[in-house]
């Protein structure tokens, strides 16, 4: 595995067989809390993990890039379930796969891509699992064509708190519980997915500057239809006649027919590239509006005008973090909030005060885009729905962060919006649910399922899901 898949835990004390008291924190490095990590192989461990996991019950895992509190529980057990990782069976005529919850969507495409495969929804990481892409509903650039994650599964096996395994199939409650349901249902073991097929691992991108976040969001309305992925870097300290400017990057997969004749000869290669690590970590100081205003200044004014059909790899398009091992560590000691929230259309007057207050306030953000959803899948608590949504990312250290974001959750909630749990670590839980209606029927299938409440999580005792 990769240095940069490992979770961010960091181990303490041995416990029991098979186990090991760890520090658990999500990708931001916000509120550690120690648990017991569990390492099932098998169904059989993972079932005994399940009946054995104690008082403060257990929490399923994959390789930790939710970036809050979701995958943590303090006191209790937290199932590791990368060890379960086989890719059982692949349909390479019909587009189908069958295989653990903890392989990683990195393993998939080295596996699929040869074939003529892609996975059909990837966030901007390929190192997230099959069962945290489900738990937590994922959602990437191509959401406004091909909806979220479980759009595409076609079914799952679900180790539930009796202990027993249940296969649950599209339509259920159960599956869209558990679609979105940041692991409270149970554990994932295993999912059968619906592929995208492409003829290379290349992209043909088209690149543009939008002057302002009207200029930017009339380009997205106008034109996204005409491509399946779409997604804009937008310049959050910008401010004036040139506040919410952006670059929009669109594109699709290549087809062969674009490829250049050297590339031809083998068009489905799957190669990543890796820089060299992140440092440790970098002064605080250093992340201030100045130096990273400086940065979104260059980064905008070296984006082409205009640009059409660049062939780009595809890590490249998807994944241009992922080849900097531990990228999250730039942020400092103290970690970052990642913040994403997304309004309806219509609720354009909310997204431009959202912005011009961000941008007021100075937040150093580096990171931060915008996208359209399409519309949404059925899972009771998973995040998109049509609209507008904006993630950004902000160091800890920042002075009124938490007032800031207080404020924006209610901009948010007020206008019928959500924020999204898996990068969530401090919605105040009065908000959430007015962003999620169907709630109560989570909480009261929740509690009809695990009466004794064996899945738990830090986010769940915060927000009491």
């Amino acid at each position: 595995m990769p240095a940069e898949t490992a979770s961010e835990t960091v181990s303490e004390t041995p416990s029991p067989t098979g186990s090991e008291i760890v520090s658990v924190t999500g990708w931001g490095r916000t509120a550690p809390t120690a648990a017991r990590l569990v390492r099932p192989r098998t169904y059989e461990e993972a079932v005994a993990a399940v009946r054995e996991c104690g008082a403060r019950g257990a929490v399923p895992r994959g390789l930790g890039r939710a970036y809050g509190d979701a995958a943590q529980n303090a006191g209790g057990a937290v199932l590791d379930m990368t060890g379960m990782d086989r890719i059982h069976a692949i349909d390479a005529a019909g587009g189908t796969v069958l295989c653990d919850a903890g392989v990683s969507l990195h393993r998939l495409m080295e596996v699929l891509l040869p074939l003529g495969w892609f996975v059909p929804v990837t966030p901007g990481t390929r190192y997230v699992t099959v069962g945290g892409a489900i738990g937590a509903d994922i959602h990437g650039k191509n959401h406004h064509v091909s909806g979220s994650f479980s759009r595409h599964v076609l079914s799952l096996e679900l180790l539930t708190a009796d202990g027993s395994v249940r296969t649950v199939g599209r339509g259920t409650p159960l599956f869209d519980a558990t679609a979105g349901g940041m692991g409270l249902t149970g554990v994932i073991l295993t999912a059968t997915l619906r592929l995208q097929p492409v003829e290379t691992t290349l992209m043909t991108v088209d690149t543009e500057r939008a002057s302002d976040l009207d200029d930017l969001m009339a380009r997205l309305t106008a034109t996204d239809h005409r491509y399946r992925y779409s997604v804009a870097w937008i310049d959050l300290l910008a401010r004036g006649a040139a506040t919410g400017r952006a670059v929009l990057t669109r594109g699709d997969h290549a087809p062969l027919t674009a490829l250049p004749a050297r590339a031809r000869r083998a068009p489905l290669s799957f190669r990543p590239s890796r820089l060299p690590p992140a440092p440790a970590f970098v002064p605080g100081r250093l992340l201030n509006r100045r130096t990273v205003g400086l940065f979104n200044d260059l980064w905008y004014r070296k984006a082409p005008r205009a640009r059409t059909g660049e062939l780009q790899k595809l890590t490249a398009f998807f994944h241009p973090l992922d080849g900097v091992p531990h990228w999250n560590r730039v942020y400092g000691r103290g970690g970052f909030v990642q913040y994403q929230f997304v309004v309806g259309h219509g609720e354009e007057n909310t997204l431009r005060r959202i912005v011009r207050r961000i941008a007021r306030r100075g937040c150093p953000s580096f990171l931060a885009v915008l996208k359209r959803f399409g519309e949404a899948d059925p899972g009771w608590l998973s995040f998109p729905r049509p609209g507008w949504t904006l993630a950004l990312d902000i160091p800890t250290g920042m002075p009124g962060l938490v007032t800031l974001l207080d404020k924006l959750d209610e901009d948010v909630a007020g206008a019928g919006g959500r924020v999204y749990l898996a990068k969530d670590s401090r919605l105040r839980p009065e908000l959430l649910a007015s962003m999620y209606p169907r709630l109560d029927d989570f909480r009261a299938l929740r509690a009809q399922l695990d009466p004794r409440g064996v899945f738990t999580s830090d986010l769940a005792r915060r927000l009491s899901l």
